[in-house]
């Protein structure tokens, strides 16, 4: 029986990682491209008294489609699907796996006289931080990646001001300015990004860090692993309280539709994200590439 309870606990875990897993991929796909830009507007760095030149989220989006082409928004999607299968599935698996033991242990302890048989909220925390690390150590890299491949073309625009900047410099100083001058910034002008994939990307973090550069940015977001404990509190608590409620109601039954599940998962994800936002800004500074310009205010060493 108890090897029943086992087995069953486990089948459970694997369903739901790889529902996780699954639902995870389709809404990666819808969303990608605002997550391109969100990342790119999380590293873009531009002093305070500057005047800003990216302007919203839908301008971005036109100019990337504009000079890049539809294709830049999907920049680094590919091992972004696969860090998505692989941390819904990671996450969902382990957060049922830890679930399931918080559980049994809330119904020995009313066995015992000790509570309810409900988890309370604090358990749920522990349990959402659990799994969450564990996703966090095992799918960072994929991430390190995929920061790399959607901040490419920025920071290769970035060297490009650079260089016309340190050429402008030179002729000034110098006192030629003339026909020369304008050749080369055109040259520099029609100078296209380079083709740039995943082993491109994981090649660069390499050379720039060896094997612990694809664990950069591991301290904010494992920090940020409290956002799935936030989200998951609440959801939890929030269903929690709407089957309470419908049972105080004597209603015939006290299962939420799938409305409502929406809108409270809308609603908990939203709390967490903006708690935990900054944190999620200084992870994308530190993963993207540091070596864009001369100037040492824009590389980062730590968080």
């Amino acid at each position: 029986m108890i090897l029943g309870r086992v087995v069953e606990g486990m089948s459970n875990a694997v369903v739901n990682g790889l529902a996780g897993a699954g639902g995870g991929i389709i809404a990666q796909i819808i969303t990608y491209p605002l997550q391109t830009v969100n990342t790119r507007q999380q590293t873009e760095r531009i002093a305070k008294k500057s005047e800003s030149r990216g302007g919203g989220t839908l301008v971005q989006l036109l100019e990337v489609i504009r000079s890049e082409g539809i294709g830049g928004l999907y920049s680094g999607l590919k091992p972004s699907l696969l860090g998505t299968a692989a941390s819904q599935g990671i996450y969902y698996y382990f957060y049922q796996v830890f679930k399931n033991k918080a559980e049994a242990i809330a119904a020995s302890n009313k066995r015992n006289g000790r509570g309810d048989g409900t988890v309370g909220i604090l358990s749920w925390l522990i349990v959402a931080a659990l799994a969450g690390s564990l996703n966090v150590l095992f799918t960072i890299p994929i991430w390190v990646l995929v920061t790399r491949m959607q901040t490419h073309t920025q920071a290769e625009h970035k060297i490009l001001e650079a260089k016309k900047e340190a050429l402008l410099r030179e002729y000034s100083e110098s006192g030629l300015i003339g026909s020369s001058l304008h050749d080369k910034l055109r040259e520099l002008d029609s100078v296209k990004p380079n083709p740039y994939g995943t082993l491109h990307a994981a090649y660069e973090v390499y050379n720039e860090a060896g094997i612990k550069g694809f664990w950069k940015g591991i301290v904010p977001t494992l920090i940020m692993v409290c956002n799935p404990s936030i989200q998951f509190m609440i959801y939890e608590t929030s269903l929690k309280y709407l089957k309470s409620k419908r049972s105080d109601k004597k209603q015939s039954s006290s299962n939420v539709t799938a409305l409502e599940v929406f809108v409270v998962g809308a609603i908990a994800k939203l709390g967490a994200t903006v708690t935990t936002y900054p944190l999620l800004v200084v992870k994308s500074r530190l993963q993207a590439k540091q070596e864009i310009s001369t100037n040492n205010s824009l590389r980062y060493s730590g968080m």
